[in-house]
């Protein structure tokens, strides 16, 4: 029982690991002796994240854009070549784009859809091998797609393409746990609610004490709780949940005024 949520000595790669969700992942895997890879496409911001998580233990920088198959090979062909296990993958990558609904552009719609569906596939998909590779029964490997409560509530922004992208992670997400868990790979989603990160950093001075009183937990979510959640689900705590989405949201759902 006191080994339930050790993850200590495997393999992760963190998508979109040098800032906001995928920052608070990764540092939770690092300082619970997780060998961590991160990925971003700014590789200044990647390498420098890199380079303050490896004080508490192994991180390494890869820098990818993976709306570029050509990078997403390169980075998959990187982990196999130096790695002969990769135990977790976090889908975090992500973006979004604001405009009205009369001039929402099609770009916009695209570079989301692209960035949160369309990477989330085939990243899994590249990897499927080494990942299977690395499970068992008793303890598969884990793919966590990160979603958002927008994918399932109706947010405030007019970020169309957004909250569309995110239930369709979420779907993907339970598609994906049917196709490979016989592979022994658990594929589960994270839905965030209000955490403090760049794509949010707008949103929360903007309307930030009016989001804190929407929650029923009264506050903003801090890096703790989505580490927290993280490793749970890549810990044999978890070994039996695959295709679950799980809202780390302070109750956000649960509160009707979440869509006022």
């Amino acid at each position: 029982m006191k080994d339930l949520f050790n993850v200590e000595g495997k393999v992760a790669l963190v998508t979109g690991g040098s800032r906001g969700i995928g920052a608070m992942i990764a540092e939770g895997f690092v300082k619970n002796g997780v060998k961590t890879y991160i990925t971003s496409r700014k590789s200044e911001q990647c390498n420098k994240k890199a380079d303050e998580l490896s004080k508490f233990g192994e991180c390494i920088s890869i820098p990818a854009d993976l709306t570029d198959m050509n990078e997403m090979d390169k980075l998959v062909n990187n982990i196999i070549k130096n790695e002969k296990q990769l135990n977790i993958l976090i889908n975090n990558a992500g973006a979004a784009w604001g405009a009205s609904f009369d001039e929402f552009p099609e770009n916009g719609w695209n570079k989301v859809m692209d960035t949160n569906v369309k990477s989330v596939f085939f990243l899994t998909q590249k990897l499927a091998k080494i990942l299977e590779q690395s499970g068992n029964n008793s303890d598969p490997s884990r793919v966590i797609n990160v979603g958002s409560i927008d994918g399932i509530g109706i947010p405030r922004a007019e970020t169309y393409s957004y909250p569309a992208s995110k239930a369709a992670v979420h779907q993907l997400t339970r598609v994906l746990a049917n196709r490979l868990a016989h592979r022994n790979i658990n594929i589960n989603a994270i839905a965030p609610g209000p955490f403090q990160s760049n794509m949010m950093a707008h949103t929360l001075e903007e309307y930030g004490e009016q989001i804190k009183s929407s929650v029923p937990r009264g506050r903003i979510g801090i890096p703790e709780d989505m580490a927290g959640t993280a490793i749970f689900l890549c810990s044999r705590a978890s070994s039996y949940i695959t295709g679950s989405i799980i809202p780390v949201d302070g109750g956000s759902l649960i509160s009707r005024r979440h869509m006022e």
